[in-house]
């Protein structure tokens, strides 16, 4: 069976795309990251001392995310599962569940659950993976594309560690093409193509640091390449890589800037009041295929942070934007976005909430924390009220407010705003 199974695999893998071939199966073979997956880093660690927690990989496409999930299944000898929650139901994940604790039950294995795209359950169905995350019977890995903190349930959420992918660089990409070129089990290894320093460039720049997307388009070229260098070696032009891609050059590390780059730029922008900039980042976010929900969830924090008290109708309408770009989607839903982001450079500014909370948050986390003055706690019982809950409260307007403490006696002269 076992033998089967390989020779099945074997035939399966064969027949696969390129990007799916030429999969990294080992951390020595997997590209970009260094951050999350250096020497000393945690990842790193949890991975060789085999104690890996569930985890939350957050991440544009093509960055690692399924690649460094199954690795960590063969790293730590567990058995790997993976679903899809764009095609995976909840009673799936159950049954995945039991044969899991059987599994380590009888056999003393563990078993890694990867959902990819996870934030496509909804917070209700994420709550089938509780139990089971906290008795141990599953390590769990998710994959999203979207903020965890947005799209993941805070139950979930809190029981996982969330490690950032980013977008791999233009030499990440280059080292993985050019091992695709060379590897002569998975890749064109056996051929002689040749890419020019120009179209490794494109290359490069089109793949927006998405390796998938590389991968894809290298095998398009060489398959549709009508072109050669001599007899036996295939040269790969400029205009074959671009018909590859089939998608539009205005990506974000055109001018080698990325995706948080460009946000970055958005955001700075509008702060500065500078409509024309600021509808021109949005522009080359749009236009690039961003999520507008992305934008519209950073236009709602920075109406509030940037904005603010100066005028409160700015966090009205980003959170009406959301509601439309939700609504309605691309292409339609490019001019609200382009409304809010103008209306939201033009406004006046104020940081006074953004700074009063940091003071705030700075307090609380530096401790201890004081408890609620007995005076402004409820008392919906008789003991409590018996107790002295709520007694000498002084109710407003029936007494100016000034007369009464609304801070704990330790933070009573302190000042946030």
């Amino acid at each position: 069976m076992d033998l089967f199974s390989a020779q099945e695999q074997q035939t399966r893998l064969a027949g696969a795309p390129l990007a799916e071939r030429l999969r990294p199966r080992t951390l020595v073979e997997f590209f970009g990251q260094e951050k999350i997956l250096g020497a000393k880093s945690l990842l790193r660690r949890l991975i060789d001392q085999d104690k890996i927690p569930s985890i939350i990989f957050w991440g544009p496409p093509g960055t690692g995310k399924t690649t460094l999930a199954r690795i960590i299944a063969n790293e730590t000898k567990s058995i790997f599962i993976q679903l899809s929650a764009t095609s995976s139901s909840v009673a799936e994940v159950r049954e995945v569940i039991k044969q899991a604790r059987e599994q380590l039950k009888f056999f003393k294995k563990r078993t890694i659950l990867f959902i990819d795209e996870i934030h496509r359950f909804n917070k209700s169905q994420q709550d089938a993976f509780l139990p089971a995350v906290e008795d141990g019977t599953i390590t769990l890995i998710g994959a999203t594309t979207e903020n965890p903190s947005f799209e993941v349930n805070s139950a979930l959420l809190s029981r996982a560690r969330v490690f950032v992918l980013e977008k791999l660089s233009s030499e990440n990409i280059l080292a993985i093409v050019r091992a695709a070129l060379l590897d002569k089990e998975r890749g064109y290894g056996n051929q002689k193509i040749v890419l020019t320093p120009e179209a490794e460039s494109l290359i490069s720049g089109l793949a927006d640091g998405d390796a998938r997307s590389a991968l894809n388009a290298l095998e398009v070229a060489v398959n549709s390449s009508t072109t050669n260098f001599s007899e036996s070696v295939l040269e790969l032009s400029t205009t074959e890589i671009k018909e590859a891609f089939q998608k539009s050059h205005l990506l974000y590390d055109r001018a080698g800037d990325e995706h948080y780059n460009i946000i970055s730029a958005l955001h700075k922008s509008m702060r500065g009041g500078n409509d024309n900039a600021a509808i021109y980042w949005l522009g080359r976010m749009l236009e690039s295929g961003e999520d507008p929900l992305y934008i519209a969830r950073r236009l709602i924090r920075f109406a509030s942070e940037d904005v603010g008290l100066a005028d409160p109708q700015a966090l009205v309408q980003a959170t009406a934007v959301y509601q439309a770009a939700h609504s309605i989607g691309l292409p339609e839903c490019n001019v609200n976005l382009a409304q809010v982001v103008v209306y939201l450079a033009r406004a006046p500014k104020s940081i006074e909430l953004y700074k009063a909370y940091g003071q705030v948050a700075k307090v609380i986390q530096a401790g201890p924390n004081p408890p609620v003055p007995i005076h402004l706690r409820n008392a919906p019982t008789k003991l409590m009220k018996d107790l002295g809950f709520g007694k000498d409260y002084l109710y407003p307007p029936e007494v100016p407010a000034d007369d009464q403490i609304y801070l704990p006696e330790e933070l009573k002269d302190k000042k946030f705003l």
